[in-house]
């Protein structure tokens, strides 16, 4: 039974020339004081929320991004900060890109913002997608073995320090502590410094393709899930549900399907899903720009992707449209009552499943991002036994 609306933002600013016949990703390169208004739209959508009764709102952490998409570099930083413009939100770190990390450097900045904000900041990890982010900082993402282990070692230490007095660890990729002399003895283990006061941490991860292995790791840890949202195709699948649970399965725990889970859509109310497809098409077609050149949307070729580049290869491409995403589920639009229809049959089908994560489409204007939160909660929202 869905219990729980959230909202999650990327950190776009508000774009222009929008669509597959619009201005390239490639070639968008924004001033610093146009970068920078991503903060001004989270602090006001996180305003917004908390006054219009939303669960909690999540953000990404993205860096380098002059094109004006993914504008957020230290989300925990950030989250503190909308603590104190809001009385009862939560705001989900969603994710922290732990290859991007020292593991004990995130362990402890998120345990002071658990203590700080009295545990209305969430935890969340991902492996991330971006070469220009992942490979800057000195990871691995084109090696995505690499990548998959070294994330896998440093979720293990990061649980390590948050449940345990004291630790040590000794992988591929750290010896923690270093075997140093230290104050007359040699350092044998590390404590951290605070650790987060609400344990377990709650913890949250993105699910992209759903092996066996990810889930696995995930249910191992007492990671929860997120399926969809702005940066994947969206929509649900009955085989990672059903692969979700059975990953529970396998270490003792029953699950309903859709339990331990979270599940993102992009949204757009209008009169009419004509009306809705029309008004969001320009902007959901960005997202595509956007995300599809980096993988995220498995089923384009490559012809589409040198086409999403170049405006003037697109009449002669076909490229996925909002009323296919619409009509499998991925992109959610037309009046109210159609969006309530299509989120209950959602519930009938993963009576698990108890929240709900909204996104609004890649670059649109903060005055309709606040319009479309305003009547989401006002006339969707009701229908549901919300906490």
């Amino acid at each position: 039974m869905i219990k729980q609306f959230d909202s999650s933002y990327a950190g776009h600013i508000d774009l222009e020339n929008v669509g597959y016949l619009g201005t390239p990703v490639n070639s968008r390169h924004y001033s610093n004081d146009q970068l920078i208004t991503a903060h001004h739209k989270a602090e006001a959508q996180a305003q917004a929320m908390d006054r219009l009764g939303y669960g909690a709102f999540w953000m990404a952490e993205h860096h380098f991004q002059p094109e004006g998409t993914e504008c957020l570099p230290n989300i925990i930083l950030l989250a503190v900060h909308l603590t104190h413009l809001t009385k009862r939100l939560k705001i989900h770190t969603g994710f922290n890109i732990t290859p991007m990390w020292h593991p004990l450097r995130l362990a402890e900045d998120f345990a002071v913002a658990d203590i700080l904000t009295n545990g209305r900041v969430v935890f969340g990890v991902g492996r991330g997608y971006h070469t220009r982010e992942v490979e800057t900082f000195g990871s691995p993402l084109i090696d995505q073995a690499a990548n998959r282990e070294l994330f896998e070692e440093q979720v293990e230490i990061i649980f390590k320090a948050f449940n345990n007095e004291s630790f040590s660890h000794k992988g591929k990729y750290y010896t923690l502590p270093p075997e140093v002399p230290y104050r007359g003895y040699t350092l044998k283990e590390l404590t951290l410094v605070p650790r987060p006061k609400r344990l377990p941490v709650e913890c949250w991860q993105p699910i992209q393709s759903g092996t066996a292995r990810a889930l696995d790791f995930m249910a191992k840890y007492g990671i929860q899930g997120v399926i969809g949202g702005g940066s994947a195709e969206g929509g649900v699948t009955d085989r990672v549900m059903r692969e979700w649970q059975a990953a529970h399965e396998r270490i003792g725990m029953n699950l309903e399907l859709g339990e331990r889970m979270a599940i993102g859509f992009q949204f757009h109310i209008a009169k009419s899903k004509e009306a809705g497809m029309k008004e969001a098409a320009g902007y959901y077609e960005e997202n595509m720009k956007m995300f599809g050149e980096l993988r995220l949307v498995k089923a384009l070729t490559d012809e589409q992707i040198e086409a999403m580049r170049d405006p003037r290869l697109v009449p002669n491409v076909k490229l996925p449209r909002i009323e296919d995403a619409v009509k499998a589920g991925g992109f959610l639009t037309g009046t109210p009552d159609d969006i309530i229809e299509q989120l209950k049959a959602l519930e009938k089908r993963y009576p698990g499943l108890s929240r709900v994560t909204v996104a609004q489409p890649l670059g649109l204007p903060l005055s309709l991002c606040l319009e479309q939160l305003e009547w989401f909660a006002k006339d969707v929202m009701p229908a549901f036994k919300t906490t």
